[in-house]
């Protein structure tokens, strides 16, 4: 974040960050497998030859109690498409009648779904997960503190329910309430009075109890939620999609496009499969960049072209990282994280004892951990942002490597110059720029490994020391800087730009450079 406003700061009017659209997911755990509708059977002595019969009259009574009083109030309707969007009828709804707070729209729809049943195995039912269709229920609110929500209710078994929230209009009202002025268009705002007092109501959101939250709009939405079995069966709460954006607001349409196309280049060109994993913080090897055996899946970089702008959007070992221009002066940096097995968090074991110390443990997508969510996703952000930071030098190449390219002296000791279309001087620079060291920076024995590979306990202490020499070359010519009191070397502002600079040109070919002059 730092890197990024150094550069770009004189263009922006402030940075808001926080989540954006969050769709909850609340699940039955104790009908949501086999052996649990197994013992909900058993507990309520419904046997699996009558459990058709059971779920229908079930669903029959569900269906009665949410149709009948939206129809009586004129806000249901039956939307027989999945090609129409329901916030878009829901909206239409509400503008034939009066506003005002509450819910606005009810519709119910035909959507596929996991749901159970019974099936013959060897003569004898037994209950099997499926994946099959019911009829869903939206209900669409207009919140005084939230903005535009909805839910949307499964009336099968398991009975799941997805809750859809926007962060950004959550943020909007507590603007309102607030009586802080802003400008905000779709989701984005594109100017705020106060953006460091925007961002303390941002970051009171995360403070929010879900559970508690969530649990009573289930109710809301499902007036006979807490009546509709005879024993208890609560909603466990996850976030399968909370789309945590970084948005960084330049002073005009001008300032944004003036950068923007390069921007794109470099996150499309120039940034490499390494790069990206480890800004999400996966682990690589140092010589290769590949990830380790133990992660599977692709990265994959495509560029999306709209009426609304260009986006460049990053895959990564299931998880998305996207950059966008938004309403013509925002710059979003947005990251989904809907593969979180690689992450940690320092918690507790789950149903363990209150006297169990903490440890970290894998990071969940229940409410519980969306605290921890937020601030990986936000040091995800930060890391794209800095490697943006480079994209600004307006100088030509000749006078920025103008320094590097002669000799230079320190302490009355003549230090060579650096030759970057040299291939030892390119493979050095390419090694001190990768992304694994933006944050940490790195040492000897990591420059060795990459610039050498494996070696042998004899060759080692040779490598190292040329290694050391290579280090003060950099050093002199003010490349990278020692972080104090360690063994660390990290690359500073002249470094980034003037490497970043030479890599981009080594690598362009005629047409691109003859364009470029």
């Amino acid at each position: 974040m730092k890197a990024f406003l150094r550069y770009f700061g004189t263009f922006v009017l402030g940075v808001l960050y926080g989540f954006d659209r969050i769709r909850f997911k609340g699940t039955k755990r104790k009908l949501a497998y086999p052996d649990g509708i197994a013992r909900f059977c058993y507990g309520n002595q419904v046997q699996y030859k009558n459990f058709v019969t059971y779920a229908k009259d079930i669903t029959s009574t569900l269906t009665h109690a949410l149709e009948t009083p939206a129809k009586n109030a004129g806000i249901y309707r039956y939307l027989n498409s999945s090609l129409v969007r329901p916030e878009e009828v829901a909206l239409e709804i509400a503008a034939q009648h009066s506003p005002r707070p509450g819910l606005i729209a009810v519709l119910g729809r035909v959507e596929p779904c996991q749901i159970i049943v019974m099936r013959g195995k060897k003569g004898l039912l037994e209950p099997r997960i499926e994946v099959g269709k019911c009829l869903h229920y939206y209900h669409y609110y207009w919140d005084e503190d939230f903005g535009l929500r909805y839910t949307r209710l499964q009336t099968w078994f398991p009975f799941t329910m997805h809750i859809g929230i926007n962060g950004r209009d959550w943020l909007g009202q507590q603007l309102l309430n607030a009586g802080i002025a802003h400008t905000k268009k779709e989701n984005c705002f594109t100017w705020i009075e106060d953006f460091a007092a925007a961002q303390r109501l941002a970051d009171q959101q995360l403070k929010t109890n879900w559970a508690m939250l969530l649990d009573s709009w289930a109710r809301h939405s499902n007036p006979l939620e807490p009546t509709l079995f005879k024993e208890g069966v609560p909603y466990y709460w996850t976030a399968p999609e909370a789309e945590y954006a970084t948005d960084f607001v330049f002073r005009s349409r001008a300032d944004l496009q003036r950068f923007y196309p390069a921007m794109v280049q470099h996150a499309y060109a120039s940034l490499q499969s390494g790069d990206l994993l480890r800004f999400m913080n996966y682990k690589v090897t140092r010589s290769t960049g590949e990830p380790w055996h133990k992660v599977l899946g692709e990265v994959k970089t495509t560029i999306r072209e709209s009426a609304q702008g260009t986006c460049v959007r990053h895959r990564i070992i299931g998880n998305l990282l996207k950059m966008y221009d938004k309403q013509d002066t925002v710059l979003r940096l947005e990251t989904l994280l809907t593969n979180t097995l690689h992450f940690r968090v320092f918690r507790t074991p789950e149903g363990a004892d209150a006297n169990e110390p903490m440890r970290y443990m894998r990071l969940r997508q229940g409410v519980a951990d969306m605290h921890r969510r937020a601030e990986i996703s936000q040091k995800i952000n930060e890391r794209y942002a800095a490697s943006l930071a480079t994209v600004e030098e307006s100088r030509p190449l000749g006078q920025l490597v103008q320094g590097v390219s002669q000799r230079t002296r320190v302490k009355n000791r003549s230090v060579r110059a650096l030759n970057p279309l040299a291939k030892e001087d390119a493979a050095l620079l390419e090694a001190v720029s990768r992304g694994q060291f933006l944050i940490h920076g790195f040492r000897n024995r990591d420059l060795r490994a990459i610039l050498y590979g494996p070696a042998e306990k004899s060759d080692q202490r040779a490598q190292a020391g040329k290694v050391t020499r290579l280090l003060g070359i950099l050093r002199a010519h003010g490349l990278i800087a020692k972080v104090p009191k360690t063994h660390r070397y990290q690359l500073t502002e002249k470094g980034r730009t003037t490497i970043s600079a030479l890599l981009a040109a080594r690598n362009a070919n005629v047409k691109q450079l003859l364009q470029a002059a």
